[in-house]
């Protein structure tokens, strides 16, 4: 992995498939995050867009010597990919995966074990690897996920909710009645 194509990004985690990998319509399975970045965070998306170029040029050998004009890349704007959606707006994001696990860990780097901690909507960083690839004429600059680190806690998305959240400790064992 080359240094200057990794970058640590700060952003709200959406689709956070990082416990267990998932097939995407019969593709290998993947470990996989998409992480929302406010379009204000100028220096991370100056940063992203720095390690797009780099790897464009690492990558030019699976481009046959130049980049095509129509070349994918994985920074997507929220505005116009996801408008229906109003976590995305004023937004960029990003979608990264990988076949091996990322480690998750906390703020003070100590590694998270309860699953339910980190999830869809929390905050934190991810370290992406950004890579040129060229797949059955699909040719672009793909986001590898690297690790994890939530840390803070945000809305849940997607609809579900968290269990402390939706009950109250009960004291009787007739709740029933």
């Amino acid at each position: 992995m080359k240094k200057n194509t990794k970058v640590v990004v700060p952003g709200r985690f959406s689709f956070a498939n990082i416990w267990e990998p998932k097939s995407i319509n019969g593709s290998d399975p993947k470990y996989s995050i998409s992480l929302i970045i406010p379009k204000s965070n100028k220096k991370t998306v100056a940063a992203i867009k720095k390690a797009i170029e780099e790897a464009k040029k690492e990558g030019m050998a699976k481009f046959g010597g130049k980049v095509p004009a129509n070349l994918k890349t994985p920074l997507r704007d929220g505005d116009v990919d996801r408008a229906d959606d109003p976590n995305y707006n004023d937004c960029y994001f990003i979608n990264a995966n990988s076949k091996t696990a990322p480690q998750i860990v906390d703020g003070k780097i100590q590694p998270i074990l309860e699953r339910s901690e980190v999830y869809s909507g929390c905050f934190g960083k991810v370290s992406l690897n950004f890579y040129a690839f060229n797949t059955n004429g699909n040719r672009g600059i793909a986001a590898g996920l690297g690790n994890v680190q939530k840390l803070q806690d945000g809305e849940p998305l997607g609809g579900s909710s968290r269990a402390e959240d939706d009950f109250e400790i009960e004291e009787d064992d007739d709740f029933l009645q």
